[in-house]
């Protein structure tokens, strides 16, 4: 499978993927991956949605196979380059770019603060959203998970080169969170995460830098602020206790949404569609495919 690149925010390249046909008359389905991660990862929950929608995928800027903007941060410490309304716009460029029409959002953590930013921006492109566990809280919530510790520095520290992919795989399996993936979801991170070196290693796709920016960014969205003005039906998936936002959280956000609802996955946490794509996809179907 080979990508189709629009043009996004800045002339960067965005790398979009048909990932299932659906039925020739039916909603399109636009997705939107989490931080970090990439289309290629909701290949499996896609195959379960292949004969109910047509889905079409993009990796973010900075992720997967779409470039990576310049990330010089300005004085007070933000990458302008890798500011979320960046993303918003990007998934603005791609419905464009690709001429989608009748269309239907899917995002997780970062990508549904991105899809409900950008039907913000532009009212009626999303007939409905399907946002799981999106990054999107009050500003009494980021100082919390401040004091947790910076996701950013996490994200410094991660291994951006392994002997072969086998080796990642192996290192990614053994340890959290993404040991909680399914096998071969976590394959397909690692098949699509990964770009060959001329020694024969690998090297992530988001390295660290790129990663820590976005990051970075999170608690400068103003997605908050902004939900009230988002029409469209959204549904506001959480995982149970161990998921990293979970019911409370989304009960807020869908509270502030004209037409929000929350819906739980008690079973699953924060990379719920890597854990249980079925059950995921089963959940996005009936509540998008119409």
């Amino acid at each position: 499978m080979q990508p189709t690149f629009v043009e996004g925010v800045g002339g960067l390249p965005l790398a979009t993927w048909e990932m299932g046909a659906g039925e020739a008359d039916g909603p399109i389905l636009l997705v939107a991956h989490a931080t970090g991660f990439h289309s290629r990862c909701y290949r499996a929950m896609a195959e379960a949605l292949a004969d109910r929608l047509r889905v079409v995928a993009f990796d973010c800027r900075g992720h997967g196979r779409s470039g990576t903007p310049d990330l010089t941060a300005a004085d007070d410490g933000r990458v302008p380059t890798m500011d979320w309304g960046c993303f918003a716009q990007d998934a603005l460029a791609v419905v464009d770019g690709l001429a989608l029409h009748g269309i239907v959002g899917f995002g997780h953590s970062s990508g549904g603060a991105a899809l409900l930013m950008a039907e913000e921006r532009r009212p009626g492109t999303f007939g409905a959203i399907y946002a799981y566990e999106p990054v999107v809280a009050p500003p009494e919530v980021w100082s919390r998970m401040g004091e947790r510790g910076d996701p950013s520095q996490a994200a410094l520290r991660r291994r951006p080169v392994f002997a072969s992919r086998a080796a990642a795989l192996e290192h990614f399996a053994s340890k959290p969170p993404l040991s909680s993936m399914r096998g071969d979801v976590l394959v397909d991170y690692v098949e699509g995460g990964f770009a060959d070196r001329p020694d024969g290693a690998v090297s992530l796709r988001c390295d660290p830098a790129t990663e820590a920016a976005t990051y970075r960014m999170a608690v400068h969205t103003g997605a908050w602020e902004i939900l009230a003005e988002i029409a469209c039906p959204v549904t506001v998936a959480c995982g149970g206790p161990k998921a990293d936002f979970g019911r409370g959280l989304a009960i807020a956000v869908a509270d502030r949404l004209p037409q929000g609802r929350v819906e739980e996955h008690p079973h699953l946490g924060h990379l719920g569609p890597f854990e249980d794509p079925e059950a995921v996809a089963d959940a996005v179907a009936a509540t998008l495919a119409g």
